[in-house]
């Protein structure tokens, strides 16, 4: 039986979100310019979107770009900024194909003329898909999506469209850039490194605290194969939503779910 066969199409993950990190080191240990890792990082997105898209998981947040990301070297910067741009052009006719559409979160403002321009266009062209949910986190951080939640709060306070005593944790994930997406099941990170770098912090913070929710770390997301064993060790997991064992068991036994 392959891998794919191996998954539980009935307990897929509804959101998978992705740290897009460790190609640049890679290209270096390989002794190539760090944009040749970012070259070959594509072709590995590419078929991880296309394998979300083939077993229907919902959701996929790629963390490609974050917001200290702008302090690298200005020629790498230049160079994954022309990427993303041609990217995007070259990609739009594929996403439509598959039926996927593209949601960008981030600071949008932060980013080349040229390459708002793209993803505008990508956006609206793929508006109508209602297959995959592919949401690209471009110039994002967690510090910067909650610092701009509490200022639309402030401001909605100030006008009078919000009271103070109102405010729970229902209303700040209304405010947040990921308000329309369901939080994180399973988190990727592709360097290996154990740490989640300002990513969706609120929102993976519930399934952290409860362990149902899998960090899984690989070097490098060569392809389809990773993220296969990645849906299986979550498939693989008890799920227990603050619940013991022994609960779990109990309410199978009632319910027979």
């Amino acid at each position: 039986m392959s891998l794919k066969d191996s998954i539980n199409t009935e307990h897929l993950p509804k959101h998978i979100a992705i740290i897009m990190d460790g190609n640049g080191r890679w290209a270096k240990e390989k002794g190539q310019d760090r944009l040749f890792g970012h070259l070959h990082g594509v072709e590995s997105v590419r078929n991880i979107v296309e394998g979300c898209a083939e077993l229907g998981i919902q959701y996929l947040t790629l963390y490609a770009f974050s917001t200290e990301n702008w302090d690298r070297p200005a020629n790498e910067v230049a160079g994954l900024m022309e990427l993303l741009v041609e990217t995007i052009r070259k990609e739009v006719p594929t996403l439509n194909k598959n039926n996927i559409r593209l949601h960008v979160i981030g600071d949008f403002d932060m980013l080349p003329e040229t390459a708002r321009k793209e993803l505008t266009e990508a956006i609206n062209e793929t508006g109508l898909n209602t297959g995959l949910n592919l949401v690209m986190a471009l110039s994002y951080s967690s510090r910067w999506e909650l610092t701009k939640a509490i200022q639309y709060i402030a401001e909605d306070v100030k006008n009078g469209k919000l009271n103070t005593k109102d405010i729970s944790q229902e209303t700040l994930k209304n405010y947040l850039a990921t308000k329309n997406f369901p939080d994180p099941e399973l988190m990727i990170r592709t360097s290996g490194e154990h740490r989640i770098s300002n990513f969706l912090l609120y929102q993976l913070a519930l399934y952290l605290h409860h362990q149902y929710n899998r960090l899984w770390l690989i070097v490098v997301l060569s392809g389809k194969k990773n993220l296969y064993e990645a849906i299986i060790d979550f498939q693989n997991r008890e799920r227990r939503f603050g619940k013991t064992s022994e609960q779990l068991i109990k309410q199978k036994e009632i319910t027979g779910n």
